[in-house]
């Protein structure tokens, strides 16, 4: 009885814990398409090379996605989650995306090229833009981590309205202090497996 008090208790701390984090303006991120860890609310401009929290619109591409389980249930419009991504492109860049990926002003950004199908073998959305200056109120959202990413080389360019905040990594296996953890981690875990045998 002790042992599920103890694990109620816990639990609820887990649950306090983890919402005063979101109240507060801390995101987690656990997809590959972006450094893994915790991120922060900020009311910095939207600028190319920042990082943004959005809503999906409501979309086919995106309705399909949440199908398929490339993004969760959550609260933007639509039940979707929030996604993650970093703006590669804003008013007045010139965008291409094509079989061979994803170009800002002639330069073609690694991990951009378009796959046919998902790990499940179901087929992805493929668009074709030869060249498309972006307005005012579009942004080109994408990974630089994962070639396998749901990003705007399947949806094309997001309307500003769509972005909740601009975020920035605070814990992240990206950032020095998040690096450390993980060795320690990583470190604490060979550790344990070695005292285990």
């Amino acid at each position: 009885m002790r042992i599920i008090t103890l694990v109620a208790v816990l639990a609820m701390v887990t649950i306090g814990l983890a919402g005063a984090l979101f109240l507060a303006g801390g995101r987690l991120n656990t997809s590959s398409s972006m450094p893994l860890g915790l991120y922060w609310i900020t009311d910095k401009p939207m600028a190319k090379g920042e990082y943004v929290i959005f809503c999906p619109p409501l979309q086919a591409a995106f309705k399909e996605a949440k199908q398929r389980g490339y993004i969760g249930s959550g609260l933007c419009p639509g039940n979707y989650s929030y996604m993650m991504k970093k703006i590669v492109a804003l008013q007045g860049d010139n965008i291409a995306i094509t079989a061979q990926g994803v170009s800002v002003n002639d330069t073609l950004l690694p991990h951009t090229t378009p796959l046919p199908t998902d790990r499940a073998g179901q087929l992805l959305p493929q668009i074709s833009i030869a060249s498309y200056t972006l307005s005012e109120s579009e942004l080109l959202l994408m990974t630089e981590h994962s070639p396998t990413s749901f990003d705007s080389r399947y949806f094309g360019a997001v309307n500003k309205t769509q972005v909740v905040s601009v975020i920035r990594p605070v814990l992240t296996s990206s950032t020095y202090w998040g690096q450390w953890f993980l060795k320690k981690y990583h470190a604490l875990k060979n550790y344990k497996e070695i005292r285990d045998e």
